[in-house]
């Protein structure tokens, strides 16, 4: 019995530090691939190159009708379904309003797992670039605020 629990006890302890070491070299990764408002202006003024992705979805649009100048808007689900719309030999920086920039994570995500490496996500999304007092343009384009591939009944 006491054996029973000595061996419960040590693979909890594995499992934890196992848990802990993931999350603090997930946490480290994500902290290599963002970049603050500031650093990505700086970025931009002696990169112009640099790809700027707007990924946000279309209701955050509609409540935000503004991009960072040069940006161009992609609707994360085509992101998702097509990752090679952003090029894993150009430097990109991706951006939303989602809290926590639950979007930009998982775009990010996306791309790490196919192995772009010059892929880097705005910490604060459009409200830190704002915030910081750096310019917006207003968005012009059309978008759906619906699916086109769903069918309505």
């Amino acid at each position: 019995m006491a054996l029973t629990l000595i061996a419960i006890c040590v693979a909890l302890l594995c499992l934890l530090s196992f848990m802990w070491m993931k999350r603090t070299r997930d946490q480290n990764e994500l902290e290599r691939h963002s970049i603050t408002a500031t650093e990505l202006h700086s970025l931009l003024a002696s990169q112009p190159e640099i790809l700027l992705l707007d990924v946000r979805q279309p209701l955050d649009l509609l409540a935000y009708p503004e991009v960072i100048p040069g940006a161009r808007r992609i609707p994360p689900k085509e992101v998702l379904e097509k990752p090679s719309l952003i090029p894993s030999e150009k430097e990109a920086v991706v951006y939303c309003t989602c809290p926590g920039d639950k979007t930009s994570r998982a775009i990010l995500h996306q791309a790490l797992a196919l192995h772009f490496s010059r892929i880097k996500f705005l910490r604060g999304g459009l409200a830190a670039w704002k915030a910081s007092g750096y310019p917006v343009d207003p968005y012009r384009e059309v978008f759906h605020l619906y699916d086109p591939d769903l069918k309505s009944s």
